[in-house]
């Protein structure tokens, strides 16, 4: 490539009685930057990203916590009558599910609808993808799961008389 870049600019040269005054370029030497830009940019909405979701689930635990210690009382009652960590476990689990389902569904509506709209107003044609749909929804729940784990064992691990007890 770099031959026939040089070939061209002599040939160039030499039709037109000139020296060095053509400047030639590789295509290949832009895609390779755009390339490089694009990586980057990725790399800085990936991390952003990230950021994102340990704050979410921050969120998400510190809520959950904040539930525990609301309904000690009716974590102890439901032991005294018979509940098991298992259940819960599972139940405080579930809640953390639904919280992080929920923002997720309000993450995917805001996200399809800033494409849909950057693509009216810019006039392209929509690219969404249903398997990026379907792996923000899992990780919505993974998150849920993660860090709803330890008030869910906090909860699960209350002592039914001391919950009782109280205040």
């Amino acid at each position: 490539m770099d031959n026939a870049i040089t070939s061209a600019k002599r040939i160039l040269n030499v039709r037109h009685g000139t020296t060095d005054q053509y400047e030639a370029y590789n295509v290949q030497q832009l895609v390779q930057s755009a390339n490089k830009i694009t990586r980057i940019l990725t790399s800085i909405i990936g991390l952003v990203a990230g950021i994102s979701l340990l704050v979410g689930g921050i969120g998400i635990m510190n809520m959950m916590l904040v539930s525990v210690t609301e309904r000690t009382r009716e974590i102890g009652l439901r032991k005294a009558v018979g509940a098991k960590e298992k259940d819960i476990l599972t139940q405080f689990l579930l809640e953390a599910i639904v919280l992080s389902l929920v923002g997720g569904m309000m993450g995917i509506a805001v996200g399809v609808g800033s494409a849909l709209l950057v693509a009216h107003l810019l006039s392209w044609p929509p690219l969404l993808s249903g398997w990026a749909i379907v792996l923000a929804f899992s990780f919505s729940i993974g998150v849920g799961l993660f860090f709803g784990f330890y008030p869910a064992l906090k909860a699960a691990k209350l002592e039914p008389m001391a919950a009782l007890r109280y205040e």
